[in-house]
């Protein structure tokens, strides 16, 4: 199976079914389906042309994205979003990465794409599509579907590869074609960089359920929409449940009378949050806690509606713990804890967090970290209760997650180090009630210097979100006698 099949199979159950709907434009299946055909023939003539083998994408969220991704895997090419919140001299090695490309983009960033373009031929998914007749491939399942940058503990990002085989395997496993009720509309608000926004539309369309879109969220807007559209589904990082959660609490009009599941992940939520969560929303919205990662396709476990209303429920306090986890792994997927030698460990042991099933990647453009019978390790420690729930201890590494977004300490500490005042730097995560964690950082200082200029000198350099929120100041690092930096003593100096 491939994008394709998905695309005829939905067209085939649910044809007439709305499925996107923005700024006033509305499609049905069959004819969005019919116009990522029209633009698959001119991505697969400009990539004849041009030698292209990828369709990099920048832009937010919006029907443009979701042709832009299958447009791109019915014309046989790789489909890259890029990351639009990176300043520019961030973004133009990530698109080089990529090699022969086009780039593609969204409404308001023509002259952003054509300033990063450096040769490569620019498209724009704003205007229709032109009706050509071109014949598009057979696509292979083994081809490269998406590609998505994920950072790592080298700090330097990389690219993971999904081929079509690893999409299809996820959606077929957690879908049924056509299953969406009359009436289900999905909230789209996660970017299309992230692999919840790329399998959150693919999941949606295959089902039947119409998609309208928050390209830039505010929770004020984001409540707005839902009671407009009359959501039924939406997915939430956690740090916008927050805020969301927040604006309900001083909401007159109450939690969307439509809205029955939300779904969240993609970094720590912590249990206090739920809780008011749960209250805020009522009984009638089901939550859904779905782990997964960029190189899994998406979520590989999931703490469902019944799991969260059970543990509220009961007396027991391992069932009342299992708020605080991250569920059960999905059918046709295998979670399991490893030692360091890479042998599993029993119920209630920590380890290294691992995965195996058809839509587990672990491929990235310069290596393979796990084949289909072989366990991919997800950087995560945790651990499995003795029925299968897995929780969740933090990062086997040291990524700093902010609010979904992954952050290299080594970004934020190549930019301090530049400051002439600067001797020594280490950045850490600190936990954070809005964000999950943010950036700390601690100084040693070779002159004086207050928080203020370190803090400019952050911002002029770096994305707004690695930016440290805080500073502390040290005679010294802590070093192992192998020269390690001791990062987890210095997270202690922010408690």
């Amino acid at each position: 199976m491939n994008l394709a099949t998905l695309l005829d199979i939905a067209v085939s159950v649910a044809g007439d079914r709305p499925a996107l709907a923005a700024a006033g434009r509305r499609w049905d299946v069959a004819g969005f389906a019919a116009r990522a055909q029209r633009r698959a023939g001119e991505l697969s003539g400009r990539a004849a042309r041009s030698g292209a083998g990828t369709v990099a994408y920048l832009g937010e969220a919006g029907p443009q994205f979701v042709e832009a991704l299958y447009a791109s895997g019915l014309a046989g090419l790789t489909f890259a979003p890029l990351n639009y919140r990176l300043r520019d001299d961030a973004l133009g090695p990530l698109l080089a990465g990529l090699g022969p490309a086009l780039l593609g983009h969204g409404p308001g960033m023509r002259d952003r794409a054509r300033a990063l373009a450096a040769g490569r031929e620019v498209v724009s998914f704003d205007p229709d599509p032109p009706d050509l007749d071109t014949e598009l491939p057979d696509v292979d399942p083994e081809q490269v579907a998406v590609s998505l940058y994920t950072s790592g503990t080298t700090a330097r990002p990389k690219a993971v590869l999904l081929r079509h085989r690893h999409l299809t395997s996820y959606v077929v496993g957690s879908a049924e074609p056509g299953a969406a009720a009359d009436g289900e509309t999905a909230l789209v608000a996660v970017p299309p960089y992230h692999i919840a926004g790329v399998m959150g539309v693919v999941t949606a369309l295959y089902a039947g359920r119409r998609m309208v879109f928050l390209p830039r969220f505010s929770a004020a807007d984001w409540l707005a929409l839902a009671r407009q559209e009359r959501v039924t589904h939406a997915f939430v990082v956690p740090t916008m449940l927050a805020r969301i959660v927040d604006e309900l609490e001083r909401d007159p009009h109450g939690a969307p009378g439509q809205l029955r599941h939300l779904a969240y992940g993609g970094g720590p939520c912590g249990e206090p949050l739920i809780r008011r969560a749960l209250a805020g929303f009522g009984p009638r919205v089901g939550f859904v806690n779905a782990y997964g990662l960029t190189e899994t396709s998406s979520t590989i476990a999931v703490l469902g509606p019944d799991d969260h209303r059970a543990a509220l429920d009961s007396a027991d306090p391992r069932v009342q713990a299992r708020l605080g986890s991250v569920g059960r792994a999905l059918p046709g997927v295998s979670l399991a804890v490893l030692d360091e030698d890479r042998r599993p460990l029993p119920a209630g042991a920590a380890g290294q967090v691992a995965v195996r099933g058809a839509q587990v990647s672990g491929e990235y453009r310069s290596r393979r970290d796990a084949g289909p019978d072989v366990y991919f390790v997800t950087g995560d420690r945790g651990y499995l209760d003795d029925e299968g729930f897995l929780f969740l201890l933090g990062r086997a590494d040291d990524m700093i997650i902010r609010g979904g977004e992954n952050i290299a300490p080594a970004d934020v500490e190549a930019v301090l180090r530049q400051h002439p005042a600067v001797r020594d730097v280490a950045a850490v995560g600190i936990p954070d009630p809005e964000w999950g964690a943010v950036v700390g950082a601690v100084v040693v200082l070779a002159t004086p210097v207050d928080d203020a200029t370190l803090t400019g000198w952050a911002r002029e350099r770096l994305s707004s979100f690695k930016v440290p929120a805080r500073f502390l100041r040290a005679d010294q690092l802590p070093y192992s006698d192998t020269g390690k930096l001791l990062r987890r003593q210095l997270v202690e100096l922010f408690r």
